[in-house]
């Protein structure tokens, strides 16, 4: 069955880079989404119990829904009765999604896994008169926020990450954020039950940090050029200004249990209904006060290094408070606990980084000229076989992360990246009306394997782009025992995995134990179904290498459009 169109975890990323995608498009492209419309009579019944998940209940006037697989703008919905029952007569003989939705529990269908769920199939053998749809209760963790004297922090900056696996490995996404109010009260509501992780950056009321006395050389009021760290003149004091040296503090992120090292936050387990409550303690520690020594171009300003702080898979730059020009070419920045940060220089010279630098000593000087220059990227693009350019996005991707966010090729089928971090980098591509994949890409200026190209400090490469898109689907029927079976995980495994993550596809199986693989980009592969294999590393070679020789082998062609079938059932295979 395709994804459903709820709020799931695995699809934040997809659906970002989609929003993305459609606010570049001219007003005139954007369709606009037909009314429902009725599913047409016949002599079938789909009928069943909506359920809490935690505790079995029946669910009273929760929304249900059935739609018609091959035209989902016909649709069918009623509320459950004071049995949680529900009840839709007079169906043809076809294939439904059923799902379910009713206040304080997660919208979902009928048994979801992660963004598929199970279709109902109508017709003569199939029991579609007894089916019990399960909803989590949604959870809710809740706090305070408190300062060294067990005061409440206003205004404290909380954020929620979550354990994610709907991309076949386990990974740890930022989710949601709240911000605490005057009591230290923060509140992140309507949770899916997981694994969660909690940060948090505040500042001390009270910090001062005052800045240096410059050089009688320096300017009185630097303009800096492209930075967002709050400048402040410095003014000409006859005597200097005395600070008592414990105000002079900061607060470092703070993850849950009060610990300082990501490596160190304890996962908070969250089931459906739960209202978790969840006291984070902020310590401070003496600010640093940190020197660069960057270059410097008066008639186009001054440069500001930023500093960056990773956090799990995603990252945030620190605001800092203070920042002045304490000598020609010496900047200052004041109010920074110590860690490990990536510093960042803009402005007047080339845009250049410092990955993984440790800041623990109060007036450490920092020579930027160290910082490996960022490069500029140029990417085109051509599709064989298509007239005209197709509306589709590029962005570069290390690791997990996004380095170059989506932006779209232009009417010639180019676009560039600025401002892009040396290293190895994955090439990543998204369609507008269907998937595409790279089949070829070359370089000039960058070596390349697979989707990937290894960009050096201060280069302009030019990546060119071979791309297909994917046309062909790919049916079929998963057994066990010779006998249709119904939620199977079915996997579609590339040729060569650790190089094109891109290709997979994945399904789950109806109750007729029929799967849909849609968009299959063209190439070799091999189809395998498992049984709750939903937790486990499909996405890694050496963890699905194990099911593959009971798999089925498929080839893959150019024709768009076609649906090929698989000529046996595939044989359901234990987790």
């Amino acid at each position: 069955m395709k994804a459903l169109p709820t709020s799931l975890f695995g699809r934040v990323w997809w659906m970002s880079a989609l929003c993305v995608f459609a606010a570049s498009l001219p007003l005139g492209g954007q369709g606009i989404t037909p009314s429902p419309s009725p599913i047409p009579g016949g002599g079938y019944r789909i009928a069943g119990t909506v359920i809490s998940k935690s505790d079995g209940h029946p669910l009273v006037r929760a929304r249900v829904m059935v739609r018609e697989e091959n035209d989902r703008r016909k649709l069918v919905s009623m509320l459950t009765s004071t049995e949680g029952k529900f009840e839709f007569t007079g169906l043809p003989a076809g294939k439904y999604g059923l799902e379910a939705a009713r206040q304080g529990f997660i919208s979902a269908g009928y048994d979801q896994h992660d963004q598929f769920a199970t279709a109902i199939v109508t017709g003569a053998g199939f029991d579609t008169e007894t089916l019990v749809l399960s909803l989590e209760p949604a959870a809710t963790i809740r706090g305070r926020i408190l300062d060294e004297a067990g005061e409440p922090v206003r205004r404290a900056m909380v954020t929620s990450y979550f354990g994610d696996h709907s991309g076949g490995v386990d990974q740890i996404r930022e989710f949601r954020g709240a911000q605490t109010d005057d009591l230290g009260v923060y509140e992140i509501a309507r949770l899916m039950p997981g694994t969660y992780y909690l940060s948090v950056t505040a500042k001390p009321w009270y910090a001062i940090h005052p800045p240096s006395q410059p050089d009688a050389s320096a300017p009185a009021n630097p303009q800096p050029s492209g930075a967002t760290t709050e400048v402040q003149a410095v003014p000409q004091f006859a005597t200097p200004v005395v600070v008592d040296r414990s105000l002079d503090v900061a607060y470092p992120v703070t993850y849950y249990p009060d610990v300082t090292d990501q490596d160190s936050a304890l996962p908070i387990p969250v089931r459906g209904g739960d209202h978790i409550q969840v006291d984070i303690h902020l310590n401070p520690v003496p600010a640093l006060r940190l020197r660069f020594h960057v270059a410097e171009d008066p008639s186009q300003g001054y440069n500001i290094p930023q500093l960056e702080q990773s956090s799990f898979e995603g990252s945030a730059y620190l605001q800092t408070e203070v920042s002045s020009q304490v000598a020609p070419g010496v900047m200052e920045i004041a109010g920074i606990p110590a860690g490990r940060y990536n510093v960042h220089i803009n402005g007047a010279g080339p845009a250049a980084v410092m990955n993984g630098i440790e800041l623990t000593r109060d007036g450490e000087e920092l020579d930027v000229s160290a910082a490996e220059v960022l490069s500029t990227v140029k990417i085109s693009m051509q599709v064989p076989g298509e007239h005209s350019p197709p509306r589709i996005m590029v962005g570069l991707r290390a690791g997990r992360k996004m380095i170059a966010g989506w932006q779209p090729f232009d009417s010639k089928g180019e676009v560039q990246f600025e401002q892009v971090a040396p290293g190895r980098c994955e090439v990543v591509v998204l369609g507008s009306s269907r998937p595409y994949s790279i089949s070829h890409l070359s370089a000039e200026g960058a070596a390349v394997a697979g989707h990937t190209a290894t960009v050096k400090a201060g280069s302009t490469p030019s990546l060119a782009l071979t791309l297909v898109g994917g046309g062909s689907d790919i049916r079929g029927v998963v057994k066990r025992d010779g006998k249709p079976f119904a939620g199977a995980m079915v996997v579609l495994v590339p040729k060569a995995t650790e190089l094109y993550t891109d290709l997979f596809r994945r399904d789950q199986s109806d109750l007729d134990g029929t799967f849909l693989l849609r968009a299959v980009i063209p190439g070799a592969y091999t189809v395998v179904a498992i049984e709750h294999g939903w937790d486990l590393n499909w996405s890694q070679p050496g963890v699905i290498s194990a099911y593959l020789k009971h798999g089925e082998p498929v080839e893959v062609g150019n024709q768009s459009g076609r649906s090929l079938n698989l000529p046996a059932a595939l044989d359901l295979q234990p987790k």
